[in-house]
């Protein structure tokens, strides 16, 4: 009896098995449908409206962002090599006068608070 139970069980396990993957394959083609449809639909959208969909905005945009960083955090940098610096100009110096100090836990300005009454 033990063989005739574990043979309709591999069955059932298969049959589960074919079942589950049936159901997800089913449910990656209506994904795939779907993302079809909404990119026919923003194509011919952009199309009637004149503009580039906001996708390819977007990525374009990255796309350029990136171009600029990857040539160096500082525009116009070489990579890393130092270029000769130009014309260096000598300016007098001239003395900052300190700031006004301040009492510990005085406000810096008119307190819009106080001037409600109770």
């Amino acid at each position: 009896m033990n063989g005739l139970f574990d043979f309709f069980g591999r069955v059932l396990r298969g049959v589960i098995r074919l079942a589950l993957a049936l159901a997800a394959l089913v449910f990656v083609l209506s994904l795939l449908l779907a993302s079809l449809v909404v990119v026919v639909g923003v194509s011919l959208w952009s199309l009637v409206t004149g503009r580039k969909p906001a996708p390819a905005v977007v990525f374009s945009r990255f796309r350029q962002t990136s171009q600029r960083y990857t040539q160096g955090v500082w525009p116009g940098g070489t990579g890393g090599v130092r270029r000769p610096m130009g014309d260096v100009v000598d300016v007098e110096a001239t003395e900052v006068p300190e700031a006004p100090t301040r009492e510990p836990g005085a406000r810096s300005g008119p307190d819009h608070t106080a001037r409600v009454i109770y």
